[in-house]
């Protein structure tokens, strides 16, 4: 079965534009997309309902996707659409459908003035629990807002890509991660920028703010980590600009921060088989919240 960037479609403005962003990712990787409408079934004594019957009900339903697949048509003609439809759980039906995909996005909505995002519960548990990346979209999200201002200082999706950053941890530089940062710069021809934070161990900690000396020192060692970590990685794609940044502090924060001048966003999330359940980290959590941008959420051993 070819694979897919799949994209989750109930009809609301921030999976509209989670479609929309999908599209336009299926055209950089040549791929089709995929439509999966899902709907929760009616409880018996709504569907029948005088004002919404099992008639009604079919007809909206079918009319979501129908339509969302003939306007991507129109703006997209090069990408392939498929339609899917699904009745059941969301989180367990798109959880499903990440398994066969390059990719899942899914739409969120923003927090306003204040940026960020509003992740809901289903989004939540398909990026805890997806077995691939899937990429969170906010509601008002546009193609320009991924690119350079042009010269006269307006927003312009012919202009240049914005970077991709990467949030590194270099204890767990796992490839799949990095592999997909990578490929996310090389395919929209802009620079990699990777941000990695770091805190001194405890029995650091009480004396640094007084040690310079032993700030800069343990600084040296994370950025020649950072460099070392990445190096292959230099090699294997040698045109694509990287920048590194190791900084001292909150990894979410600065994350977040560098958010603001990027097009996408990339963070980690381990995979972590225990009975408590599936988790996503605080940081990963914390730029979901926050990021200004698209955020990839990649899961690795």
């Amino acid at each position: 079965m070819p694979r897919t960037v799949t994209v989750g479609l109930d009809g609301s403005p921030e999976s509209r534009a989670a479609a929309e962003w999908a599209a336009r990712e299926a055209e950089l990787r040549g791929l089709a997309l995929k439509l999966v409408h899902v709907r929760e079934p009616v409880p018996e004594p709504m569907a029948q309902a005088p004002l919404l019957g099992a008639e009604t009900h079919q007809h909206w339903t079918q009319r979501i996707p129908r339509e969302a697949a003939e306007g991507i048509g129109l703006r997209h003609p090069s990408v392939e659409v498929i339609v899917e439809q699904a009745a059941g759980r969301p989180s367990d039906i798109l959880v499903e459908a990440a398994k066969s995909a390059e990719l899942l996005a899914l739409g969120s909505r923003g927090l306003g003035g204040i940026g960020g995002f509003m992740v809901g519960s289903v989004g939540l548990s398909v990026v805890a629990h997806a077995p691939g990346p899937v990429v969170l979209i906010r509601a008002l999200e546009q193609a320009a807002d991924e690119h350079e201002k042009d010269p006269a200082g307006i927003p312009s999706a012919a202009t240049a890509f914005r970077p991709v950053v990467l949030g590194l941890d270099i204890r767990h530089p796992d490839e799949k991660l990095i592999e997909f940062a990578f490929d996310a710069a090389v395919r929209r021809a802009t620079a990699l920028r990777v941000v990695h934070s770091w805190n001194p161990p405890p029995y650091y900690a009480y004396g640094l703010s007084a040690d310079l000396e032993l700030h800069a020192s343990l600084s040296r060692a994370e950025s020649a980590a950072l460099t070392e970590a990445l190096r292959p990685w230099r090699r294997k794609h040698p045109d694509t600009d990287v920048v590194e940044e190791c900084r001292y502090g909150s990894p979410a924060v600065h994350v977040v921060d560098a958010s603001h001048e990027a097009s996408l966003v990339v963070v980690g999330r381990r995979v972590r088989r225990n009975p408590l359940g599936t988790h996503i980290g605080h940081t990963t959590h914390a730029v979901l919240h926050h990021s200004t941008v698209p955020v990839a959420v990649v899961p690795h051993d």
